[in-house]
């Protein structure tokens, strides 16, 4: 497993970090705990969880996953081998479950959040504490366009960082980082870093993948120039990368099987590029699923790639792509595939 510096800081997280958002959901606890145990034994040091999760969030089951976490951590006695983050929610008007569906990003809720995370998680700090997104209107969770709005209410992202260093001084977050960023949003949390004193953003978790390689426009360039690495979500598109979807296949276990909300990648040109990616992998040997995630690894923006299963065989195979090096000759049909369909998904 290879190890990479978590923005400008001297902590080293895996290249590919364990996500957990289906615990409590389509996981039980019992599932966790072993994907948690077989992630450590393949050298994952790095696990995001938030929470909100599992997904899709509900009432019933919100802060689940946490709560997993929690009495794994309680179980093995092993909080110093992980690097553990966490995410605090946004406004969410519909989740009236999380704080009333305020969810402001200011000190009361964010001191509410935290305080419930650490609950959860068993821990009294996290490593890498994250705005799950914005509280602001902008272009996030696949929409393109930005709509401006002059009047709109929002919590100055000064207040949310004030709030952010105080629980940094009372050793209870070590790092901050972002989610569901845009360029002037980090850049914004980076300049008033600079001129006030405040923690420093030292990531961003946003989507990357085969469909979606928005990242690249704007945002990749301010991760390298600014050490505030990409934390990449979804890198297998909900498994629609993997092959398992292809000719209208809805496998009963599948999350877009089970869950339509996540069906947002099957529009005919998503569709139309995940079999050329598919048909490339086999005609290379390779796992599609491996394929998908060993090109989002490799890149030089990433810090590390956030992978996910419902089972032990499909995290085993995701775990090993960390050693799959795509070659030349991959890389170049890559790019076909990408600039006759390019983005198809984001």
């Amino acid at each position: 497993m290879e190890f990479r510096p978590l923005g400008n800081t001297d902590v080293k997280v895996s290249a590919i970090c364990l996500g957990t958002m289906t615990w409590g959901e389509q996981n039980t606890e019992a599932d966790a705990h072993q994907q948690l145990d077989m992630a450590l034994d393949h050298g994952v040091n790095f696990i995001d969880t938030a929470e909100m999760y599992p997904v899709p969030p509900m009432a019933a089951t919100v802060g689940r996953t946490e709560e997993y976490i929690g009495t794994w951590l309680a179980a093995r006695s092993n909080r110093e081998k992980v690097i553990l983050a966490t995410k605090v929610a946004g406004p969410a008007p519909s989740m009236t479950w999380i704080r009333h569906g305020e969810g402001r990003l200011d000190r009361a809720n964010i001191i509410a959040a935290l305080e419930g995370s650490l609950k959860r998680l068993q821990t009294d700090y996290i490593d890498l504490y994250q705005l799950h997104w914005p509280d602001r209107n902008t272009n996030f969770f696949g929409q393109l366009g930005y709509r401006h709005e002059a009047d709109e209410a929002m919590t100055p992202i000064e207040d949310t960082l004030a709030v952010l260093a105080d629980c940094v001084a009372a050793g209870k977050i070590r790092y901050i980082g972002l989610s569901n960023e845009t360029p002037w949003g980090t850049m914004r949390f980076l300049e008033l870093a600079r001129t006030h004193g405040y923690p420093r953003v030292v990531s961003v978790q946003n989507p990357y993948s085969l469909l979606n390689r928005t990242y690249e426009v704007g945002m990749a360039e301010v991760s390298l120039r600014e050490q505030c690495g990409l934390l990449a979500y979804s890198p297998m598109a909900f498994g629609l990368l993997s092959g398992k979807y292809e000719n209208g296949a809805r496998p009963p276990e599948g999350r877009i099987t089970k869950f339509a909300r996540f069906d947002r990648y099957s529009n005919p040109q998503a569709l139309s590029a995940t079999t050329a990616y598919v048909n490339l992998a086999r005609q290379h040997g390779l796992s599609p699923a491996q394929m998908a995630l060993a090109f989002v690894t490799q890149q030089p923006f990433v810090t590390s790639n956030i992978i996910g299963a419902t089972t032990l065989d499909q995290l085993k195979e995701n775990l090993d792509s960390a050693s799959l090096r795509l070659s030349s000759a991959v890389l170049t049909e890559i790019e076909a595939i990408h600039t006759r369909i390019p983005n198809p998904a984001p």
